[in-house]
């Protein structure tokens, strides 16, 4: 038996002053008179059973009250603990958030169409530890390893173009990605890269970060995001309004797909937002590691029993106040 709420179990304390109050009150309400000899009154006492039972409804009233805290307590019951085999792995997600990945090739753009699919393959991993590396011009962790995943995927809400420097780091976010991950003491550690461009900014070359994750043992998948030839890109007119202008998509191929091939993964292109899906469904497919982990089955409230004796003590209590311990003036 657990509770969820324990702190209520100090109330009990209460019923400790609440008993001296009543032990006080029933000493002060003793009868006495003052007699010169006891002799007249030597007989034997005839003490009825209500004289006993008289303190059975503070007793029932005490009773409840404690029911009651328990109540408040909210006890639980929990199975035992079960070893069962499940399948996670760490994943370390690199996204590219320049503004080239406000084009419009896949809906809405670029960058929401892979928050999205994101969002859905992490959706579909509860067991794994995943973080979340964002870059442009240069790199910041979002969110480190976690499998609190409600967080992971609040923290998608704040990610926007142009939030940091723009440009392409690549290299730079996936070193990045690689200090985040490289210490993991998991079996089988992936870093899924998705971007749209060629690195043009950045201290680390694309190739050297493929090769520190290699040597950690840290496998990449790279995602290619974008049509071929050309893209819609938006731009702001003088009127407030938005214009088009088509756009040549530069996907530096080559170097994602050395990244890959360095680090034991595989490159992917996606090209509009069904391939994209594809791609995370894929990569989810071949990712799949074994792990036995201990683990609570059910968690269940166990307060109707103790309602039910509260309503039994305190319909009780009400009865005998009313019927054989009333009190009449």
């Amino acid at each position: 038996m657990i509770f969820a709420n324990p702190h209520y179990l100090y109330l009990l304390l209460l019923l400790i002053p609440l008993a001296v109050w009543y032990i006080l009150k029933v000493r002060k309400k003793q009868a006495s008179i003052q007699v010169s000899a006891m002799q007249a009154f030597d007989f034997p006492k005839a003490t009825t059973w209500k004289v006993y039972m008289r303190h059975l409804p503070f007793v029932l009233r005490t009773v409840a009250v404690a029911v009651l805290i328990v109540i408040l307590a909210r006890p639980q019951s929990t199975n035992s603990w079960e070893n069962r085999n499940t399948e996670g792995i760490d994943i370390m997600l690199v996204m590219d958030i320049s503004s080239s990945m406000l084009a419009e090739d896949l809906k809405p753009n670029r960058l929401e169409a892979s928050k999205n699919v994101a969002a859905s393959f992490i959706n579909g991993r509860p067991e794994d530890n995943i973080g979340l590396v964002i870059f442009s011009g240069e790199s910041f962790t979002q969110c480190p390893l976690t499998t609190d995943h409600a967080v992971l995927l609040n923290l998608f809400k704040d990610i926007h173009s142009r939030m940091i420097t723009d440009g392409t780091a690549i290299g730079l976010g996936l070193a990045n990605a690689v200090s985040r991950i490289k210490d993991s003491k998991a079996k089988s550690r992936v870093i899924i890269l998705l971007t749209d461009g060629s690195n043009n900014m950045g201290e680390i070359a694309p190739v050297t970060a493929a090769e520190i994750a290699a040597t950690f043992g840290v496998r990449v998948y790279t995602v290619g995001v974008g049509t071929k030839g050309t893209a819609p890109y938006p731009f702001p007119d003088p009127f407030g309004g938005v214009r088009y202008q088509n756009m040549q998509v530069d996907i530096d191929e080559p170097t994602l797909k050395q990244i890959a091939s360095i680090t034991g993964g595989q490159y992917f292109r996606a090209t509009d937002n069904s391939s994209l899906k594809a791609i995370y469904g894929e990569i989810d497919q071949m990712e799949k590691t074994k792990i036995s982990v201990q683990q609570y089955s059910k968690k269940q409230e166990e307060y109707a029993p103790l309602a039910l004796l509260l309503f039994a003590v305190l319909l009780l209590e009400l009865l005998l106040r009313n019927t054989l311990f009333r009190n009449i003036p």
